[in-house]
């Protein structure tokens, strides 16, 4: 309803058609730049108690918004000022939200308790935008968004309500949040299930962004209709977003999620060049539905493939950085096909994005979905505490660990392959700088190296190495020839 509301309200105060695209970059933006941060408090933090906190934050702000509306003094500046203020909230919570997802079921059942969740998202936008345009016709422009803002008490009743599963204590202190978002974005760089499932996530929505953006100017302008259709083709885009997900499993099961994501892409360039086309309420429709279930297809796939790639310990963070991509890559691409609209007309814009999502399956191939779904990312904690002859400051570092190998020299190739395996690990779980050095006066002797910020990060380091990591290792050190390899911690010896 608030979706239908705001897109409405903005084409009677300035139909301009970059103006209108704003909207959408206004609800994604804040998604881009706080979801990172949110994600940091979402790992070092209580994630119901920060829900509860942001979700009646949320309440708040909108009830101001609403009163604002109401009031008629809302103009195009202060509209847009408004989603973003209310969407920060959102941003601030996203990572948490997604985060608990995994605390709720067993890994096999993620993939459907996603799509399950997608459902509920789609079910409200299947009868809220259709309500929102009987609401607006019948009582006014602001009752969509007073309804917003007090149905949001229920969520955080939900919240209050819900207890979060027990799990044991670290014995280490919370990371600090500057060092959290640090260690966040280095893992996302060096996990390389992730990394390809942001690729693919910015290949989708940049131009799935399109219709989004431009929905409310192609069914006033274009299709001559008023906010009851908007909120039908909003409505008709949720329900068949509802009815792929029952769908959806079988999908996955037959086609793969590669396949599957391809298959979205697909159906959102022809659902994006059918809006480009439509000049009656039924072409219109036709596109709605086939936007909705490409839709769910793709954002299902996505977000599972990201929630797969990551282990507890980072999870928030993870998903924080799908986040950031996905929303990043609709606030970017809202503003360029509502720049483009404006100058070259609305199916112009239009037909271009649809072309863009067609391409972008080719070039994105290489990049594969879902692959940490067989990885086991819990603690293996095979590494032992190091061993030390006195307490050590928690902030004292950097700490510089060599481990020593000794190898039969014909292996060195495969060797070194191997440990390059080892290297992604060391650098994903906290590790800033990594390094191999071979004895240049005894053949086969290789020294590795790598560095922590402090030895508190050491120590967590050490929590974080996986049951996958631990296979890795395994693989390195059947060449270590004799006992060994040999491991040495050494620690900064100057103050700042």
């Amino acid at each position: 309803m608030y979706s239908v509301a705001s897109g409405w309200l903005m084409t009677s105060l300035d139909p301009n058609a970059f103006i209108v695209s704003m909207v959408q970059a206004a609800n994604s933006l804040p998604m881009f730049l706080f979801a990172i941060p949110a994600g940091a408090l979402a790992d070092i933090v209580n994630q119901r108690r920060f829900l509860i906190v942001g979700e009646s934050a949320i309440t708040v702000v909108s009830g101001a918004f609403a009163a604002l509306v109401w009031l008629h003094l809302i103009t195009p500046a202060s509209l847009l000022v408004f989603s973003f203020v209310v969407t920060v909230g959102s941003a601030m919570t996203a990572p948490a939200w997604q985060a608990v997802v995994a605390k709720l079921v067993p890994k096999p059942d993620l993939p459907s308790a996603v799509a399950a969740n997608s459902v509920g998202i789609n079910v409200s936008r299947a009868i809220g935008p259709a309500l929102g345009g009987v609401i607006i016709g019948a009582l006014g422009i602001a009752a969509p968004f007073w309804v917003d803002a007090f149905s949001n008490i229920g969520v955080v009743a939900a919240l209050i309500w819900w207890r979060a599963p027990t799990r044991s204590a670290s014995a280490l202190p919370p990371e600090a949040f500057g060092s959290a978002i640090r260690t966040g974005l280095r893992y996302a760089r060096y996990n390389s299930y992730l990394r390809a499932t942001l690729i693919r996530t910015l290949a989708f929505f940049v131009f799935g962004s399109a219709y989004w953006a431009l929905l409310p100017l192609v069914t006033r302008t274009q299709i001559a209709g008023g906010p009851a259709l908007y909120g039908v083709l909003l409505g008709v885009i949720g329900a068949s977003a509802v009815g792929g997900a029952f769908i959806l499993r079988r999908l996955r099961e037959k086609l793969g999620a590669d396949s599957l994501v391809a298959a979205a892409s697909v159906g959102t360039a022809l659902a994006t060049a059918l809006f480009a086309l439509a000049r009656d309420p039924a072409i219109a429709i036709v596109a709605s539905f086939i936007a909705g279930i490409s839709w769910i297809a793709a954002v299902s796939c996505l977000n599972v493939s990201a929630q797969v790639a990551l282990p507890e310990w980072v999870r928030g963070r993870g998903l924080a950085m799908y986040v950031t991509v996905m929303f990043g890559a609709l606030t970017i691409g809202s503003a360029i096909w509502g720049e483009l609209a404006a100058v070259a007309g609305l199916p112009a814009a239009l037909l271009l994005a649809a072309a863009g999502a067609a391409i972008a399956i080719p070039l994105t191939w290489r990049w594969k979905l879902q692959t940490g779904a067989n990885v086991d990312f819990s603690p293996s904690m095979h590494w032992p505490d190091p061993v030390t002859t006195h307490d050590i400051e928690a902030d004292r570092g950097p700490v510089l660990v060599t481990v020593e190998y000794r190898i039969d020299p014909k292996n060195r190739t495969a060797f070194l392959h191997a440990l390059g395996q080892n290297s992604r690990e060391r650098r994903r779980d906290g590790a800033y700088d990594w390094g191999i050095f071979e004895d240049s006066a005894d053949e086969g002797r290789f020294i590795e190296t790598f560095l922590t910020d402090s030895w508190l990060e050491h120590l967590r380091l050490h929590r974080r190495v996986t049951k996958a990591d631990r296979i890795s290792e395994q693989a390195v050190r059947r060449f270590q020839i004799g006992d060994g390899p040999k491991t040495t911690h050494l620690i900064s010896a100057q103050r700042n």
